[in-house]
C-alpha cells in the first residue's frame, strides 16, 4: 500500500473496470447481508455500497473473518464505509469487491446525522488523513439532499398479494424489533396492506394444539403495541440477532431482499434466507411515497376499516343489533334488505328499536388492532372478523350442564391481529337466537368457522376450512379494577347468528 499521505481512492465507476486489482474505496452502505459461516473454519458476509458516481445498482463487498466478531458491524444502513486494499473481481458478468483477512482492512462511520471523524469500527486502527475527512463530508452532505433507489425489479410484492415457498422482495416499515429465542431477533414490518387470509385446518382440538394468538413468545408491552398501525398487516420476521441489532430502533422504511413466505398457526411468517439482504430507504423514495398514499387514501375511504379480503361486504350470517329480542327463527335476505320471520306461532308486533340497538347499527367499524389499543379499558366497537376457533369445540356443551348458561370463547381475526373474545350467559342467548337443538347450533356453527359438510351430511368433506368474514359486536372490560389493563378481556354482545 502507498503511504497514507499518497493514498488514493477510487470513484465506484471507475473501480468496476480494474478487475483483479487492489483498489481503495470510501462510500454509503444500502444493503446488509446476513452473517454466515463458510464451508471451512471462517464467517463471511455481504454488503452492498455505492457512492456518488454509482448508486444503482451499487457494489457488492464480500467480507471474510476468522469469526463473527471481525466483520462489520453495521450500526445503521446509510453509514460510511472506507476500504483499503479490496479486491475487484467478477462472476458470471456481476461485479464484486472482496475483502481479503490478511490483506484488507475496512473502517465504519455514522452516516448524515453526525459530524463525528472518528470511526465507530476499524479493523486496522490507520489514522483517519484529511483526504478521509474530506470524502465523509462530501458523502454526509450529499445524504442529506438526496435519497437511495429502491432498485425496482419484477420480484417486487406488497403483502396483500404474498404466497407461501416463493420468495420476493418487500418494500416495508419497521416498527419494532424484539429479541427472539435461539439468539435471534423479530421484526414486526407493514406495508398497508392485508395479507390474504389463510385456509385452516378442517378439524378443531380442545386439547393442546389450538391456535395461537402470537408467534412470539411473549406479547408486546402495551406501550410498544400502541405504535403500531391500525390497519394493515403486521407481518413477522425473524431475523439473525447481528441484523436485528442495527433495525432495533424500528421506524425505518427498507427493502427486504428475497424474502419468502410461511404460515405458521395459521398466522403468515416472512422468512429471510442466507441470500437476503435488507436495504435501507428514504422517506422521499417515490415507493414510500406511493405506499404511504395508498394507506392515506384507504384512511379516507368510506369503509376503510374494512378487510380489503371481504369486499364487497361480510358475509351476512350474523346481524349486530337489529335483532328484535323475541326472534329465535329465521332471517332472509332480499338484496341487502334483512328480513325476519319469527318463530311460527309468534304474533308480529310493531315496536321501536331500543336505543341500545340503534348505537349498534351507527357504531363504526374497528379492527382489532383499534380494539387491542384504544385509549379507555372498557369501550364498545363492531368489527369485521373472521371466527378461526371456538372452545370447547363440542356444541353440546357450549352451555354449562348444571346451569344452562352459555359459555363459550371464540378465536377472531382480522389481518391486524388475532384474539379471544368470550360469549356468557344472556350474550349466548342471543347469539345462537335462544336455546335451539344442538343439531341447529351445530349448523350454525359450521358456517361460522368455514366447517363444509360431504354429501352424506358428516362434517370435513374438504381437508381445509375458509371461515367467513363477519360482523360482531366486541365490549372490552377487565377482571380486575386494581390492575385493569393486565386483567382486560373482550365479550361478544348485540350479535346473532342467523345462519
Amino acid at each position: 500500500m502507498a503511504g497514507r499521505s499518497d493514498l488514493v481512492y477510487l470513484e465506484l465507476r471507475d473501480a468496476i473496470s480494474c478487475i483483479e486489482q487492489k483498489v481503495n474505496l470510501i462510500g454509503i452502505v444500502i444493503e446488509v447481508g446476513i452473517p454466515k459461516k463458510s464451508r471451512g473454519t471462517d464467517y463471511f458476509c455481504t454488503l452492498k455500497m455505492m457512492d456518488i458516481s454509482y448508486q444503482s445498482p451499487g457494489l457488492s463487498v464480500i467480507f471474510f473473518a476468522e469469526n463473527k466478531e471481525k466483520l462489520p458491524h453495521i450500526k445503521s444502513v446509510g453509514d460510511i464505509i472506507r476500504l483499503h486494499s479490496v479486491v475487484m473481481k467478477i462472476h458470471d458478468g456481476d461485479v464484486y469487491a472482496t475483502f481479503k483477512k490478511k490483506l484488507s482492512s475496512f473502517a465504519l462511520f455514522y452516516g448524515k446525522f453526525s459530524e463525528d471523524i472518528s470511526p465507530y469500527q476499524d479493523s486496522s486502527g490507520l489514522q483517519i488523513i484529511d483526504t478521509d475527512k474530506l470524502l465523509i463530508k462530501n458523502l454526509r452532505t450529499w445524504l442529506v439532499g438526496n435519497q437511495f433507489d429502491t432498485g425496482t425489479n419484477e420480484l417486487l410484492l406488497p403483502l396483500k398479494d404474498i404466497k407461501v415457498g416463493k420468495s420476493f422482495d418487500l418494500i416495508c416499515k419497521i416498527i419494532c424489533a424484539r429479541e427472539f429465542p435461539e439468539d435471534r431477533w423479530l421484526l414486526f414490518v407493514w406495508d398497508g396492506t392485508d395479507a390474504p387470509p389463510i385456509s385452516l385446518p378442517m378439524k378443531l382440538d380442545d386439547g393442546d394444539n389450538q391456535l395461537p394468538l402470537l408467534l412470539e413468545p411473549l406479547p408486546l408491552p402495551r406501550n410498544a403495541l400502541c405504535t403500531f398501525p391500525c390497519l394493515g398487516t403486521i407481518l413477522r420476521v425473524i431475523i439473525d440477532k447481528e441484523l436485528g441489532l442495527q433495525v432495533q430502533g424500528g421506524g425505518q422504511w427498507v427493502k427486504l431482499r428475497n424474502l419468502s413466505y410461511e404460515v405458521r398457526f395459521g398466522l403468515w411468517q416472512g422468512v429471510l434466507w442466507p441470500s437476503s439482504q435488507l436495504r435501507l430507504l428514504s422517506n422521499e423514495d417515490k415507493a414510500v411515497i406511493h405506499l404511504e398514499r395508498c394507506y392515506t387514501e384507504r384512511l379516507s375511504s368510506g369503509l376503510e376499516r374494512l378487510p380489503l379480503s371481504s369486499f364487497p361486504w361480510p358475509s351476512r350470517i350474523t346481524v349486530c343489533g337489529l335483532v328484535p329480542k323475541f326472534f329465535v327463527g329465521k332471517a332472509i335476505y332480499y338484496g341487502f334488505l334483512l328480513i325476519l320471520l319469527p318463530p311460527e306461532g309468534v304474533k308480529q308486533t310493531s315496536r321501536r328499536r331500543s336505543l341500545d340497538e340503534i348505537d349498534h347499527e351507527q357504531m363504526p367499524f374497528s379492527t382489532l388492532m383499534d380494539v387491542l389499543t384504544h385509549s379507555e379499558v372498557t369501550y364498545r366497537f363492531k368489527c369485521v372478523v373472521r371466527v378461526v376457533e371456538i372452545y370447547p369445540c363440542r356444541p353440546e356443551v357450549f352451555r354449562s350442564l348444571t346451569t344452562h348458561v352459555y359459555r363459550i370463547r371464540l378465536t377472531l381475526e382480522d389481518p391486524t391481529a388475532r384474539i379471544h373474545a368470550f360469549v356468557f350467559g344472556e350474550d349466548g342467548v342471543k347469539f345462537f337466537g335462544g336455546y335451539p337443538p344442538i343439531d341447529v347450533v351445530t349448523s350454525k356453527t359450521n358456517q361460522l368457522l368455514g366447517i363444509t359438510e360431504s354429501v352424506g351430511g358428516e362434517e370435513g368433506g374438504n381437508n381445509s376450512r375458509n371461515p367467513p368474514w363477519v360482523q360482531l359486536c366486541l365490549k372490552s372490560y377487565y377482571l380486575d379494577k386494581s390492575d385493569a389493563w393486565a386483567t382486560r378481556n373482550y365479550r361478544i354482545f348485540g350479535t346473532t347468528l342467523v345462519a
